[in-house]
């Protein structure tokens, strides 16, 4: 086999990073020590982490671990609608429940309003503890738009999953047409699962009077891989909160590329700002975004009212073309990377309870790095020249939404 690349040398010795070595080693260290001490939370060692590529790879990999079950499961969701894979969902929780697994499910009371009925009884009838989060007819006016966006599977207090998938028909296939949404999860082993479970006991205790039984067994996790994970819960409250803190330390980080995906985009001044600031000083700043298939307009709206200041700037905007594009996701330098459920934008920010992984660990950041370049392949790059000349309906539309993009 041969090949064109130089071999390394003593006059052409391998580049730091590249290699793993000392400088790589050291910029893992510095924003390990930004994100533990600007946010308070110790990131773990030892965990093994799969990224999972839309729903085929996603449903799979969650149903098979729920099969496995021999002790707990407990899952929470925003979203649980109808079709196939709910029912699927729905009859794999209550298999698991009748065998004597321990199953606790939590539901957003907004966004898994759509479940069917039938289905709801039947996980009941088989000993599935269904719990909901804040269901809008019993709440205040002000709680009312505070909900829980957080997607999280925990199996036996050993495998975990999050991100950015609801249960849903929409997020079924492989991003190969509209019908087929484009997202990523993760399936986490180790001692970050107890970041993730937390962050269910945390909404559970809400909503249920029971926190933990005889069948919780609070294990200790053995080493299962390389990668330092940092869970960081999002929660609503008033002032900065974490979530903001993880993404400017992200930002302020970024040294040579910033990539981000994100279903829905319509940050603050601040972060506009940031961003456009990260990018003068040399970074590469990149965005995937929806395209024509958003699946919220009026979000979409907001975000473009950006689009002028953030390109006059250097970052690169791209509209992904095959159906929506639902991912949660950044990378810095190749070395850092977060993944989870919260977006860029006001809503997940201020409103929603929201949990993130930020990540240190070269192999699963280069593999959602090639991911990011496959999205960018089939997305359509935003011109600033074009875009300076957008219609005056365009204008007048983006601008009737900024009044409620706080909410959004």
């Amino acid at each position: 086999m041969t090949s064109t690349q130089e071999e390394p040398t003593e006059l052409n010795p391998p580049k730091p990073d590249e290699a793993g070595g000392p400088d790589f080693e050291a910029r893992v260290a510095r924003i390990r020590r930004r994100l533990e001490r600007l946010i308070g939370i110790a990131a773990t060692e030892g965990n093994a982490l799969v990224p999972l590529r839309n729903g085929d790879e996603i449903f799979a990999a969650m149903l098979a671990a729920i099969r496995r079950a021999e002790h707990t499961v407990d899952m929470m969701t925003f979203v649980y609608w109808k079709g196939d894979i709910a029912r699927r969902f729905a009859e794999t929780l209550a298999e698991r429940a009748r065998a004597g697994v321990r199953v606790r499910l939590l539901l957003d009371g907004f966004g898994s309003r759509l479940i069917e009925a039938e289905q709801l009884a039947a996980m009941e009838r088989a000993g599935v503890q269904v719990a909901w989060f804040r269901k809008p007819l019993y709440l205040s006016p002000l709680k009312q738009n505070h909900r829980c966006h957080r997607k999280v599977l925990v199996v036996d207090e050993e495998t975990a999953f999050t991100g950015g998938v609801g249960i849903a028909e929409e997020w079924c296939g492989d991003a190969r047409n509209e019908h087929e949404w484009r997202d990523t999860h993760v399936e986490v082993r180790g001692p970050a699962v107890d970041g993730i479970a937390a962050a269910f006991a945390q909404n559970w205790a809400e909503c249920h009077d029971e926190l933990f039984d005889e069948r919780d067994r609070f294990i200790d996790h053995r080493p299962q891989g390389d990668a330092i994970v940092q869970v960081v819960r999002g929660s609503a409250s008033f002032g900065w909160q974490d979530m903001q803190t993880l993404l400017r330390v992200m930002l302020e980080s970024a040294e040579e590329r910033f990539r981000l995906s994100t279903a829905y985009f319509s940050p603050d001044t601040y972060f506009i700002e940031l961003l456009c600031a990260t990018a003068r000083r040399g970074v590469e700043v990149e965005i995937v975004l929806p395209g024509p298939h958003t699946d919220k307009r009026v979000c979409q709206l907001a975000g473009q009212h950006h689009y002028e200041e953030l390109t006059a700037c250097g970052v690169k905007i791209y509209q992904y073309q095959p159906t929506m594009m639902h991912a949660k996701i950044i990378t810095v330098d190749g070395v850092a990377a977060l993944i989870g459920s919260t977006n860029f934008n006001r809503r997940s920010l201020d409103h929603d309870e929201e949990v993130m992984l930020a990540v240190l660990d070269r192999e699963f950041t280069a593999t959602l790095d090639r991911h990011f370049e496959a999205d960018t392949a089939v997305s359509e790059l935003i011109r600033r020249d074009r875009w300076k000349r957008r219609s005056a309906v365009q204008r007048i539309r983006e601008a009737a939404v900024q009044p409620i993009r706080r909410f959004l």
